[in-house]
């Protein structure tokens, strides 16, 4: 099965607010097992199932810096550029900066460098990582309906820290993803799982031959149950840090619960449970199923568990819900 309805069309709100949670749960999730492989995972725990913790890393905080941005931008006007976004995004990360999130030792530099004055288009490093592609969510989320924008702001972001192609590649792929599972739960049109994959593999290949080729063999993986997905996304893919190794095993966790019916919580067990770069795989899937099955999907469960101080759960919830009345204001 490579397409499905939507049961009707979703509340802006509620897509947004999914998206965003999801990159929150989904990184929670896999913080606690972060570069486990996955027959350590399952010694463990056997099938990871419910959150270990609640607490969130890096990708989540760079994520609200995101997020915060792009309201600075919205509430400035509808117009504004990339080249903003990007000022503004570089801003936010220094503000919110938290080592102990577990930020990679190239990031201190980048801080650096912002808080020295430099431009935001002048402070990154020539990193293949997937540092930019697991804060993405809120640009895929917000420039849905329109792909130039899409495409343009997920790189000039992308490039505050990451300038190599495969590093930018994988931030515009896991964007372009984001955005058709936020199109088609707003519109309740179907949604194609191969044009999915192929539209993230063909944007990422136009920047990194690579990573595009790496996204496109996605679309030919199969299973019937959870066990079997996981089999797939090892058997195909490192999910190491880097982009090509990380960006098309979150897609095709979600690619592959999505083709057998599952949902939210499915999606994030199948990316956490492939072991390797846990925290930000499960991110990335958890933004593309928050976005497609939207806020009501996420187990309250779950849900409860997530950290709540002062940029915490309701502090997401809070910024989706601004983003979606400020795309429409």
């Amino acid at each position: 099965m490579t397409s499905s309805m939507n049961d009707e069309p979703k509340n802006i709100r509620d897509v947004f607010i999914g998206t965003a949670l999801g990159t929150m749960v989904g990184d929670a999730f896999g913080a606690p097992v972060e570069g486990w492989d996955p027959e350590r995972i399952s010694l463990e725990y056997g099938f990871l199932s419910t959150p270990v913790g609640g607490v969130y890393t890096d990708d989540t905080q760079m994520m609200i810096g995101l997020m915060e941005a792009l309201t600075v931008c919205a509430e400035s006007g509808p117009d504004f550029t990339p080249e903003a976004l990007q000022d503004a995004a570089a801003k936010m990360f220094v503000s919110n900066f938290d080592p102990s999130r577990g930020y990679g030792r190239r990031i201190f530099g980048v801080m650096r460098r912002i808080e020295s004055g430099l431009p935001a288009h002048m402070v990154g490093t020539d990193s293949w990582g997937n540092g930019a592609a697991m804060r993405i969510a809120p640009v895929g989320m917000f420039f849905y309906d329109d792909d130039r924008r899409l495409i343009d702001m997920a790189v000039h972001t992308a490039e505050i820290t990451h300038t190599h192609p495969a590093g930018v590649a994988g931030a515009v792929a896991q964007a372009v993803a984001v955005g058709r599972a936020v199109r088609c739960a707003v519109s309740g049109d179907s949604l194609s799982t191969d044009s999915l994959i192929d539209d993230a593999a063909r944007a990422a290949g136009e920047i990194d031959e690579n990573t595009g080729r790496e996204i496109f063999r996605a679309a030919g993986l199969a299973a019937h149950d959870l066990d079997g997905a996981v089999g797939e996304i090892v058997s195909a893919f490192s999910r190491d840090v880097s982009a090509p190794g990380a960006v098309p095993a979150a897609l095709a966790a979600f690619v592959l619960v999505h083709r057998m019916e599952g949902g939210f919580a499915d999606a994030v067990m199948a990316a956490v449970n492939s072991g390797g770069d846990t925290d930000t795989i499960g991110a990335m899937a958890g933004a593309v199923a928050g976005a497609f099955w939207g806020d009501g999907s996420i187990p309250k469960q779950w849900l409860a568990v997530m950290e709540n101080g002062d940029k915490g759960r309701d502090y997401i919830i809070e910024l989706a819900s601004r983003l979606a009345e400020l795309k429409h204001a």
